[in-house]
């Protein structure tokens, strides 16, 4: 008789000799007692040497005691283990163990989740840096994050993002509206925050917090009045805007504009950012946007998404398996912010219509409006935040600060 371990349970291994010599394929339970405690024993006989092996597990009771042992990390404060001690690097290979969305139950993956909430997050500098240099080679933001006068010289015939086989023509005038070159840097800014407009913000307090870090991107001209600043802050950096919003809520700005102008008032003075180059419905709108801006005399700065950095972006993410006819903005600014950030916090991302708490919760934190189905793939983008956040890649933000 010999103990062995497998890691997780001491077990004894018992051999000996089947008496008649035949294969036996019955299996029979029993129970031994040992001196910590009760074990249950399977006795099996192995059909290459027609030995006999009795192998003590856990009983239904130890099983019951080593959930309860996983129970005990909820009962902790929040970020009270450190990133790197054995229990959380436990719960961190809880989440990468799901290596598709399909292979756990949402409510078992919200529940990984939350066990791992108790681990302070930190960054994991080396798989960052991997991460970074993986965007730099198929994307790099620094250089074609915009259309730039830079690296779309006067004269180019500019292809779509989606209807690649329309070409525009860089015209002097069109060239005139480009920046220089980019306005931002590699790792130019230390600690960055992306807002999403998820509902797992409301009530979240998190709103000093964000205004603390040094650059803020926000998406789609969200509302960020006294109402929702106390949750998602009020500091804008760089804000996109959607084509389609200018569309619907400001009539193309084919009349009056300065409604559209007081709603960007509310951002002081951030940044801008269209798909002008989406497709060609989304250009002259863009255009008027730029336009509008210049006649209000307004420092405030218009940028285009280039649209071979988009296409580049999507081709990236449909490797690590969102597949979408469009990646959310959201998405986009998250990969455009880990090149130009030194550490990066998400605010507001989350795809299910609970919390991981299970409590149900509306789309967006200003209202319950959901987007056309089938267009994002936001579970899956979510998935590889979770992922990314196991990892030390960025730090995703699902309960309320302090």
């Amino acid at each position: 008789m010999r103990i062995v371990s497998n890691g997780v349970q001491p077990y004894i291994v018992q051999t000996g000799v089947d008496t008649d010599g035949e294969t036996q394929e019955e299996v029979t339970t029993f129970r031994m007692k040992l001196d910590v405690s009760e074990r249950c024993v399977r006795q099996n006989f192995l059909h290459s040497e027609a030995q006999s092996s009795i192998i003590i597990t856990p009983c239904l009771a130890d099983i019951q005691k080593n959930k309860k042992e996983k129970k005990r990390y909820l009962e902790r404060s929040e970020g009270s283990l450190e990133f790197n001690s054995t229990s959380c690097k436990e719960l961190r290979q809880e989440i990468t163990d799901v290596k598709v969305l399909t292979m756990v139950k949402t409510s078992e993956l919200f529940e990984r989740w939350r066990n791992l909430q108790v681990c302070k997050w930190e960054q994991n500098k080396e798989e960052t840096d991997n991460f970074k240099m993986s965007l730099s080679r198929c994307c790099n933001a620094p250089s074609f994050l915009f259309t730039t006068k830079r690296n779309t010289p006067s004269g180019t015939k500019l292809r779509y993002e989606v209807d690649t086989s329309g070409l525009l023509h860089i015209s002097p005038e069109i060239f005139k509206m480009f920046p220089d070159d980019m306005p931002y840097s590699k790792s130019q800014f230390k600690k960055c925050a992306v807002i999403g407009n998820g509902g797992i913000i409301k009530n979240s307090k998190c709103g000093r917090e964000i205004d603390a870090t040094d650059f803020v991107f926000r998406c789609n001209i969200p509302p960020i009045s006294d109402m929702y600043s106390k949750d998602v802050g009020s500091k804008t950096d760089l804000v996109t805007i959607n084509p389609s919003i200018i569309t619907e809520r400001f009539q193309k700005l084919e009349k009056w504009r300065k409604p559209f102008y007081d709603v960007l008032q509310n951002y002081e003075n951030s940044s801008l950012v269209l798909p002008a180059f989406y497709n060609t419905r989304n250009t002259d709108v863009s255009f008027r946007v730029k336009y509008m801006l210049d006649d209000f005399e307004s420092p405030r700065g218009v940028f285009f998404f280039h649209p071979q950095y988009l296409m580049n972006v999507q081709r990236f993410w449909a490797v690590q398996g969102v597949r979408a006819k469009r990646l959310s903005s959201g998405l986009m600014l998250v990969t455009a912010a880990m090149e130009l950030c030194e550490e990066v916090h998400l605010y507001g991302f989350w795809a299910f219509p609970m919390n991981p708490s299970g409590i149900f919760i509306t789309h967006h934190y200003y209202d319950n409006v959901k987007p056309r189905p089938g267009f994002h793939a936001m579970p899956y983008e979510i998935f590889n935040f979770m992922h990314m956040h196991a990892r030390g890649i960025v730090h995703v933000h699902t309960g309320p600060c302090r």
